[in-house]
């Protein structure tokens, strides 16, 4: 029989993938508009009709970051009620109905002027809105001696339903778009499915504390760009050198931005024995499929 796991956000890009990989499991979806997680009556029911279910995982989140920008301090905009609110709600319901939570966040949480990779110890402290929501759920989470799951720049094998950021860029390149990107920033990309064997593991061992579940090496988004472009035998000279530092410069109100968004992932190795590849490696299994 299979163990059944309460989920939010299991349609979206990063959790869809891990209902696909972890089929030993029978996933209860809290989806929208049925369970509301802003309205704890749409989704306590879920939790009630369960209880065979010790785990929940939350990955449903408002993502969006510029729309968060333009939400900023705004307490009943959508950010602030999915990302805070929501979680909130879920929180009580796992301590309400004794489940474990594992909540997902973000590497938004940290304002990426570190220069050296972050880890689980840093202190938190985000530019923008998007990240400052994240990091009041993740201190929510804690009231629950939930597992803080931090990932970041997360991409996949093709999902219809939204494209990542690698695929973003692949569709560019194959319209024959130029790509404009910062070399001046590092950031931290994470191929899902290494995600989905990571949250495996903790529903089974259901560790408390923050773990960053990312992927094992950093790059400029240039880099990247550079990289994906060789994989999937597209033009490369369609991906032009720009500044983070001169953006920012030249739009003073624009959303802010971390320089270093490079993010440890040894504690997750260390700790609960789980490797997470490289850019390049995970690149090497994405490239044939497309």
């Amino acid at each position: 029989m299979k163990e059944t796991v309460i989920g939010t956000g299991l349609t979206g890009l990063v959790g869809s993938r891990v209902v696909e990989l972890n089929p030993q499991y029978e996933f209860i979806n809290l989806s929208y508009p049925q369970a509301d997680i802003t309205q704890i009556d749409t989704i306590e029911s879920y939790f009630k009709d369960h209880p065979e279910a010790t785990t929940v995982i939350h990955f449903a989140a408002f993502t969006d970051t510029k729309s968060a920008w333009e939400q900023r301090f705004d307490l009943t905009a959508p950010c602030f009620q999915i990302n805070v609110i929501g979680t909130q709600n879920i929180v009580n319901l796992c301590q309400k109905y004794q489940k474990h939570l594992i909540h997902i966040s973000t590497d938004y949480v940290f304002n990426g002027q570190k220069d050296i990779p972050y880890t689980e110890d840093d202190p938190i402290n985000s530019l923008e809105w998007y990240g400052q929501t994240k990091a009041m759920a993740e201190k929510i989470a804690f009231d629950a001696s939930a597992t803080v799951a931090r990932i970041c720049f997360p991409f996949r094998h093709s999902f219809a339903a939204k494209a990542d950021f690698i695929q973003g860029y692949i569709n560019k390149l194959k319209a024959g778009e130029p790509l404009y990107l910062f070399t001046d920033q590092i950031i931290t990309p994470t191929f899902i499915d290494d995600m989905a064997t990571a949250f495996d593991v903790m529903i089974q061992r259901h560790p408390e504390g923050i773990y960053h579940v990312v992927g094992s090496s950093f790059h400029s988004p240039f880099e990247v760009a550079q990289k994906v472009a060789a994989a999937f035998k597209l033009n490369a000279s369609l991906i032009h050198e720009s500044s983070l530092a001169q953006y920012l410069k030249d739009n003073p109100l624009a959303r802010p931005f971390g320089k270093n968004q490079a993010i440890s992932n040894q504690k997750l190795q260390q700790d609960l024995g789980v490797a997470m590849k490289t850019f390049a490696q995970s690149l090497e299994l994405l490239a044939p499929q497309n």
